[in-house]
């Protein structure tokens, strides 16, 4: 695994200011950078949640600058809950902090409620600062999800296929209802969590990561 630090800190936010944890390389080779949302944060979702400790994780192995942040109102995050939609908004800032601090191409991905929230931000932002998405666990029973986005790049899905809150057969109609250039990764027996996958998780991000059709 490449060497790198962990910076804490505060970013500022359309709600105050946002807290973060970054995992920065040590040597300055990076390419791109990432930045993962966590999940819904009214049922305990924050930066710390497994599967976005290992989304990061599998970012850094790959050299990239990972960064995570809390929602408003989440942890010492400033602010209160704005039910999905204000925090399309801390995406957002996020993505300016992100994208001050190392001037590279980002993957913008997220975990259930935060993939709901990237969508929503490309549904409103074709942004040329992202190179592509990755939307895990994707809650497409709960959730309204955009279909059209403005933004045009690769959308990298992952699911259990016993997720409880997405239907196998129905986030399969969403994916298909998405413009390529996409790919779709299923995690046999895997719940919504992904529980008990976090290696493979980060393997096959890692084999998945990069396509262009």
């Amino acid at each position: 695994m490449p060497s790198s630090q962990l910076i804490s800190g505060f970013l500022p936010g359309p709600a105050g200011d946002l807290e973060y944890l970054l995992q920065a390389p040590a040597a300055p080779a990076a390419t791109r950078a990432a930045l993962i949302c966590h999940p819904h944060p009214l049922h305990g979702g924050t930066l710390h949640t497994r599967i976005v400790f290992h989304l990061a994780r599998g970012f850094q192995e790959r050299g990239m600058p990972a960064l995570r942040f809390n929602f408003r109102g989440v942890g010492k995050s400033a602010g209160t809950h704005a039910f999905g939609w204000g925090e399309v908004d801390d995406v957002a800032a996020a993505l300016a902090f992100l994208h001050a601090r190392f001037s590279l191409p980002i993957v913008l991905a997220g975990f259930s409620f935060g993939a709901v929230t990237a969508l929503r931000y490309l549904e409103r932002q074709n942004d040329g600062r992202i190179e592509r998405l990755v939307a895990a666990g994707v809650p497409a029973d709960r959730e309204s999800l955009p279909v059209s986005l403005a933004w045009r790049g690769p959308k990298l899905l992952i699911s259990g296929d016993h997720d409880e809150f997405a239907q196998a057969s129905r986030l399969e109609a969403y994916f298909q209802s998405l413009e390529p250039p996409k790919r779709m990764l299923w995690f046999n027996g895997a719940d919504h969590f992904l529980n008990g996958h976090m290696d493979e998780l980060r393997r096959r991000l890692g084999e998945n990561l990069d396509f262009d059709q």
